[in-house]
């Protein structure tokens, strides 16, 4: 059955086992991020087998489906309505509101259980975090959490590239090291984890420019499509195509390549503008927007070209490409985003492959 996203469980094991190995050499730990597969329960097999040190994802549900001895942690602020559930389904939260934080120690008494909290530091990115330069609320809500019997202050974090573009550096990730020293020694205290980011300091780990402060990575895009996102490039050590798409031809047909007629928004109340490069052969495929973001899927034959989507349709240009009938198959890579799509479609079947 088509579309199917086809997982090749050996290479993301590689990828697991040298992302392991990489950090570890460095004294690194590890957590896996499962949010772009939605914890799919044999690829969190690898993980349970492999030397990561914990599982990692935004959503309670996918932490809530993971067997695992490995500690879970919730990487996405807790919603006010939701500390029961992080409390009952994840060991480790991020934190940055006090306010959170006091119905989360709240939660933790109610249910009896101890509750584990890495503290978000902003280092400039401007997502979540408590600004490292604001040490008078940084102190007040880590005074909180270490003086609260339900709660444990596990450690401090920060997030980078994923919303402003700042990269990880010496400067960035040395004030987080700074602001953990700070928390030490003002609470008399020691933190278990320095969590200093994602995929994007692949590079400083190649280099082995980490400084030796971070003792925690939570690694998501790097192990699943081996790529180092700080510079948006695969990485030598990895596979890049331990996921593939395949979807299904249902019309293959020459058509003018410019629509005809008075234009207006389409579907998606978007104006499109097409460049009309004469009559194309001009192919359609059984999957759509609903399934996959159509930019970042790249044709495995170089002779095709992926023109645009509906709800329902790819459509692609294979006036180039040589021998394609009806019902054929054409498959794909995709990136992160389009991943994290075809992952929560309920509409792509998964095949799993350990060639």
């Amino acid at each position: 059955m088509y579309p199917r996203l086809n997982i090749n469980l050996t290479k993301l094991k590689a990828n697991l086992d040298t992302l392991c190995s990489m950090c570890r050499e460095q004294n690194i730990g590890t957590a896996i991020v499962t949010k772009v597969f939605c914890a799919d329960e044999k690829i969190c097999e690898l993980i349970e087998k492999s030397d990561a040190d914990m599982f990692a994802d935004s959503r309670i549900e996918n932490l809530m489906a993971i067997k695992t001895d490995k500690p879970k942690l919730l990487l996405r602020l807790t919603m006010p309505s939701a500390v029961d559930r992080t409390v009952k389904y994840a060991d480790i939260s991020m934190q940055s509101e006090l306010h959170t934080v006091k119905l989360l120690a709240e939660a933790a008494k109610r249910l009896g259980k101890k509750h584990k909290v890495i503290l978000m530091i902003d280092l400039g990115d401007l997502r979540e975090g408590i600004f490292f330069e604001n040490t008078e609320k940084i102190f007040e809500t880590a005074e909180f959490i270490v003086n609260d019997p339900w709660l444990e202050l596990y450690g401090t974090g920060t997030n980078l590239t994923c919303y402003g573009g700042i990269l990880p550096d010496s400067t960035n990730l040395g004030n987080l090291i700074a602001v953990s020293r700070h928390i030490e020694e003002k609470f008399g205290i020691s933190l278990s984890v320095v969590s200093g980011g994602n995929s994007s300091t692949m590079t400083m780990l190649k280099r082995k420019e980490v400084p030796a402060g971070i003792t925690n990575l939570r690694l998501g895009e790097s192990f699943v499509l081996g790529n180092d996102t700080s510079t948006g490039l695969p990485m030598e050590e990895l596979f890049t195509d331990a996921f593939t798409l395949e979807a299904e031809i249902v019309e293959l047909q020459r058509k003018p390549s410019k629509p005809i007629g008075h234009s207006g928004p389409n579907a998606f109340g978007e104006y499109v503008e097409f460049e009309d490069k004469g009559e194309m052969l001009r192919g359609i495929l059984a999957i759509g927007r609903q399934d996959v973001i159509a930019e970042g899927i790249s044709p495995t034959d170089e002779n095709i070209q992926v023109i645009g989507a509906s709800s329902d349709h790819l459509l692609v240009d294979l006036t180039a490409a040589r021998g394609y009938n009806v019902g054929d198959v054409l498959s794909f890579v995709p990136d992160y985003g389009a991943l994290l799509r075809l992952c929560t479609s309920k509409y792509v079947q998964r095949i799993y492959t350990t060639m």
